[in-house]
């Protein structure tokens, strides 16, 4: 975010805040689990004046025209419906808080509707000068066009998610790209080909990677595990994510969210509080560096996760700096660059031998680099420095699901 909320830091965020959860108590618990900002909350000035207290930002709804893309049936009217009088009107009449670090514009357009949403994130973001606009994409389970250029009525409003994705950076002028993708709910070959394309998007046109992941269930049985949480994180950040956001903190839609409609705690709570504490620990190095590639060590060429990925596996990676980068389990790796040059160059671990939780163990990942780098570690809150082994190797332990970023200087 360009102002309000400092963009050089790993944020995280929530999805909704139900009036049942705005007493000082409960926002104080808010910060206290870890998170910095919350999606699609209301104008309620009490509350907002209460999230100034525990520096807690809001994303604000209903300040203008809404906009849910749904089932797809308006695709392409947005501009006849939501017309610009409206959005002018509705900035004359914005009354500032400090705690407003974003104005919500919408969610999951259709690509026919991103000429327009591209004046509206440029309009919102001038009208709105100590917030940026925020917009959440679709992600690639979202239904596609038919092949026929008469077809309207779709979500995406392309024939690929590749292009969806394409016509959003050429038309919706942002530095950032926001999608959801509930993992959980729909399958994890999914969700790394959604990171893939998304990722190299952001990279190849200078924007931030933001996420939305679950932290609820879309079954009332199911409760997601502290180690699906960490998985779902480490594996973003394996593609370069710089914004980890969560759905939802209290009634928004399905199950199990981290407070009951009550505004009680859940079980899920304290893992969450767990997940962010140790994301942000890690997030005050890992955002020194962005991602330039992903690549997937140690799974079979057949493996069930990559059926749908671009990208082939390799049994060992060389990047000229991290030098037969080898694991005794699956794990995705993230090359990262120091954004400047004295930070050097990282690589983010993310075990992916059991991302459904199931029987999770740990295991070596190793490694070779120059000896003239000095090379870290941070991993589960902590930073080491790494030494050599008696064979000129680099070693360290991994658990099933958990994230580590290597440094090399």
């Amino acid at each position: 975010m360009k102002n309000r909320l400092d963009r050089s830091k790993l944020f995280i965020g929530a999805y909704i805040l139900q009036p049942c959860a705005r007493t000082e108590r409960h926002i104080r618990e808010l910060a206290e689990c870890g998170i910095d900002v919350v999606m699609c909350m209301q104008y309620d000035r009490p509350a907002l004046d209460l999230f100034a207290k525990y520096s807690v930002g809001a994303v604000v709804s209903g300040v203008l025209p809404g906009w849910w893309g749904g089932d797809g049936d308006k695709a392409g009217r947005m501009e006849s419906i939501n017309t610009p009088d409206k959005y002018e009107a509705a900035a004359k009449v914005f009354s500032d808080h400090p705690a407003i670090v974003g104005i919500d514009t919408g969610d999951e357009p259709s690509a026919l509707d991103f000429p327009y949403y591209g004046r509206i994130i440029d309009f919102t973001e001038r009208a709105f000068p100590d917030q940026f606009a925020y917009l959440n994409l679709y992600p690639n389970y979202a239904s596609v066009a038919q092949n026929s250029g008469e077809e309207t009525v779709c979500q995406l409003g392309t024939a690929t998610y590749a292009e969806y994705i394409a016509k959003y950076c050429e038309y919706v002028p942002s530095d950032y790209l926001c999608y959801d993708y509930y993992m959980y709910s729909a399958s994890v070959a999914g969700a790394y080909e959604n990171l893939r394309i998304a990722a190299d998007a952001c990279r190849d046109t200078g924007r931030d990677l933001w996420i939305v992941l679950q932290v609820n269930s879309s079954r009332p049985e199911v409760w997601i595990s502290e180690n699906q949480l960490r998985f779902q994180a480490y594996s973003a950040m394996a593609f370069g994510a710089r914004a980890i956001i969560w759905a939802c903190y209290t009634a928004g839609w399905w199950h199990n969210q981290v407070l009951d409609e009550n505004g009680e705690k859940t079980e899920q709570y304290e893992k969450l509080k767990r997940i962010n504490r140790e994301i942000k620990l890690l997030g005050e190095t890992y955002m020194k560096y962005r991602r330039t590639s992903t690549h997937f060590i140690g799974f079979c060429a057949d493996h069930p996760d990559l059926k749908a990925l671009a990208y082939k596996p390799v049994s060992a990676l060389n990047t000229g700096i991290f030098l037969d980068v080898r694991a005794d389990a699956p794990i995705i790796a993230g090359q990262m660059v120091g954004t400047v040059p004295c930070d050097g160059y990282a690589l983010m671990l993310c075990a992916a031998d059991d991302p459904q939780d199931r029987a999770g163990r740990s295991f070596e990942v190793t490694f070779r680099a120059p000896y003239s780098r000095t090379v870290s570690v941070c991993q589960g809150g902590e930073r080491s420095v790494l030494l050599l082994d008696e064979s000129g190797v680099y070693r360290l332990s991994l658990s099933s699901c958990t994230g580590a970023l290597v440094t090399a200087k």
